[in-house]
């Protein structure tokens, strides 16, 4: 399955999911990619929002345009 994800064109945004995850990756949209892959990933749409529950971590997606809109850890 191809998975198409996007992050606004906006530096912040990504050093906002890198801080938020604590990331040492440079292209931060394949790491989310490759998790959102995993099998054992508990996906949920909520409204406008797909969540993507894996390695304890959330991932927000924007339902419509595939968009990361950001990403924290669980507490």
């Amino acid at each position: 399955m191809t998975i198409f994800l996007y992050l606004l064109k906006c530096p912040q945004s990504l050093i906002r999911i890198k801080k938020n995850l604590s990331l040492n990756v440079e292209n931060v949209i394949e790491w989310c990619k490759e998790k959102i892959s995993l099998s054992y990933a508990e996906i949920t749409r909520k409204g406008k929002n797909w969540y993507i529950t894996i390695d304890n971590c959330i991932i927000t997606v924007n339902k419509y345009s595939y968009t990361v809109i950001t990403a924290h850890k669980i507490k």
